[in-house]
């Protein structure tokens, strides 16, 4: 399959963040991806660059403050102090109910707070270039699948379905899924399904789409009743206005069966098809896998196979972003048999 990748994820490396009230290793690292991109070279898949600059998306998508502040936030926080440098930045502050987000403070971690949605998106040096070239990642490989390509994978990170249009979260800073989908429709698809089948709610792709009828959102995830992001992703989100009806959540309790897992894809199979898109994104966590540390749905390497031959079916010109998964030695194996499972139709 057509894979792209960005060579800079490297450079968005911090150390630690904070898990259950505690200070340890970042769970989203360099590896991820490493793991990867050796299984695909081993199962010939061969690693392209990214060739399209998604500036001019990525400002269909974001809010223009949020990616000003973004693409500069590593260097306001050396503008602090210049001591700075081998620390990591966390917001300590956010406005919630009836505080403004209207007036953008002063106080760096006052202004990182209010693009933020929690305190797990630690920041390095490198994020911005990394963020950037896996969103270029996603604008490329929609423009090859618009062109006629059946179906690309974007190998990048960090993951991006937990930004929003003005907020970072969840190791996320650039939704790369709702870049996929803006483009396919710049290009021309009429219609464009994203599925979501991270263990996490993609909360950040639903309320960039939640108003529009030309993008429908279907998610599979933990209940947020239980698991992060919690404040998003129940079923009785189906959309507002134009978009009313376009968004399907399919929240499962912790520790559902695959049984279950596979009965919920099932129905989000059944409504894309339904919807009639032109054009499919998938957001392509792996964290739903047995041996993720931080999630308890239970599907085997098999299983992913099964996930792609399922996606296959749906005979529709796809994209692939990889989001989340923390299993990082089995990451590999399992994107690669969505994507063979996928290829087998």
């Amino acid at each position: 399959m057509l894979t792209f990748h960005n060579p800079p994820h490297s450079g968005h490396a911090p150390v630690h963040e904070f898990f259950r009230g505690e200070r340890v290793p970042c769970f989203e690292k360099p590896e991820r991806v490493v793991y990867v991109e050796e299984a695909l070279r081993e199962r010939g898949h061969p690693l392209t660059v990214p060739d399209t600059d998604a500036s001019a998306v990525l400002a269909q998508i974001h809010r223009p403050r949020y990616l000003a502040f973004l693409q500069t936030a590593w260097t306001q926080w050396l503008e602090v102090s210049p001591g700075n440098a081998p620390l990591q930045p966390f917001p300590s502050v956010w406005p919630v109910r009836t505080l403004r987000s209207d007036v953008e403070p002063q106080n760096f971690i006052a202004r990182l707070g209010l693009y933020s949605m929690d305190n797990g998106s630690p920041l390095a040096a490198g994020t911005w270039a990394a963020a950037k070239a896996g969103a270029d990642a996603a604008a490329s490989a929609a423009r090859k699948v618009s062109a006629g390509s059946r179906a690309a994978f974007c190998c990048t990170r960090p993951p991006g379905h937990h930004a929003g249009a003005d907020f970072m979260g969840g190791y996320c800073f650039l939704n790369n899924a709702a870049v996929a989908a803006q483009t396919l429709r710049n290009q021309g698809a009429h219609r464009v399904a994203v599925l979501d089948v991270d263990y996490h709610h993609g909360n950040g792709t639903q309320s960039i789409f939640y108003d529009r009828a030309d993008v429908f959102f279907a998610s599979i995830h933990g209940d947020p009743r239980t698991e992060y992001p919690f404040y998003l992703g129940h079923a009785d989100e189906t959309g507002e206005g134009a978009g009313a009806g376009f968004n399907l959540n399919l929240p499962l309790a912790a520790g559902s069966s695959v049984a279950t897992w596979f009965a919920a894809l099932d129905v989000a199979c059944q409504r894309i098809a339904r919807y009639g898109a032109d054009a499919l994104v998938v957001s392509l966590g792996l964290d739903a896998f047995e041996g993720d540390p931080i999630s308890t749905f239970a599907l085997s390497s098999d299983d992913f196979s099964r996930l792609g031959e399922r996606l296959g079916a749906l005979a529709m010109p796809t994209v692939f972003v990889l989001e989340g998964g923390y299993a990082a030695a089995e990451l590999g194996t399992n994107a690669v048999n969505v994507l063979e499972g996928f290829e087998q139709h």
